[in-house]
C-alpha cells in the first residue's frame, strides 16, 4: 500500500465531507466485502480518492452515477467488472466483484473462468456479449463493430453506452487500485 489509509479524525474538511458521502453509498450498495478498518478508515479505491478529494469526489460521483442509473442487469454489469478486473489483474478489484458475484450465486467455476482472463462456456447471450464488449475494450483500440452492433442489438443504445461507460470506469479503478498497490484485506 503506498498510501496510508486515513483515518477519519485526521481528514480535512475537504476529506471529511467526502468521506462522508462515499461512507453512506458504500453502505448502501457495496456490502458484500470488507471497505473498511475497524477504526473507519477506508480501504480500496475509496482511500487514494481521498488523498485527491477535488479527482476523488469526481470519481465517486460517476461510481454513483454508474450504480444509480444502471439498466443493465447485474450479473451483465459483474461479467464486465470481472473481464476488467482480470485484464488489469487488480487484486481488490477482482476481490470485490468475486464477493458480488458470489453473492449473487455465480458458480465458482465460471468466477474461476473468469479471473484466470477467459471465457466461460456456460454464459447467456446477454452474458456472452458484455464478456466481448468488454474483452475487446480491455484489449485498447476501437471497439469491433461486429460487437458493437450485437451489444445494440442485445442492449439497446443506452444499455451499450453504459456499459462502455462501465469498461471505463472500472479500468480506471483498476489502475487506481494498481498504482497505489492497494491490497486485499484479510478474509476473515
Amino acid at each position: 500500500m503506498r498510501l496510508p489509509l486515513l483515518r477519519p479524525e485526521d481528514l480535512t474538511i475537504e476529506q471529511k465531507s467526502l468521506y462522508d458521502d462515499m461512507r453512506k453509498g458504500i453502505a448502501s450498495s457495496f456490502n458484500a466485502f470488507k471497505t473498511e478498518r475497524a477504526d473507519g478508515a477506508l480501504m480500496g479505491p475509496w482511500n487514494p480518492w481521498l488523498h485527491e478529494p477535488a479527482i476523488g469526489k469526481a470519481i465517486w460521483n460517476l461510481t454513483c452515477a454508474m450504480t444509480v442509473n444502471a439498466v443493465l442487469p447485474d450479473h451483465v454489469r459483474q461479467i464486465a467488472i470481472l473481464v476488467v478486473g482480470a485484464r488489469f489483474d487488480a487484486a481488490y478489484e477482482i476481490y470485490v466483484h468475486i464477493a458480488v458475484a458470489e453473492h449473487e450465486r455465480m458458480s465458482p467455476e465460471r468466477l474461476a473462468t473468469l479471473v484466470s482472463n477467459l471465457k466461460p462456456a456456460d454464459l447467456a447471450k446477454d452474458e456472452s456479449v458484455a464478456f466481448d464488449l468488454a474483452y475487446a475494450l480491455c484489449r485498447g483500440g476501437t471497439l469491433p463493430e461486429p460487437i458493437y452492433r450485437l451489444a445494440i442489438d442485445t442492449f439497446g443504445q443506452h444499455g451499450t453506452s453504459e456499459l462502455i461507460y462501465l469498461v471505463g470506469l472500472y479500468s480506471m479503478v483498476s489502475t487506481t487500485l494498481n498504482g497505489f498497490n492497494v491490497p486485499v484485506p484479510e478474509r476473515d
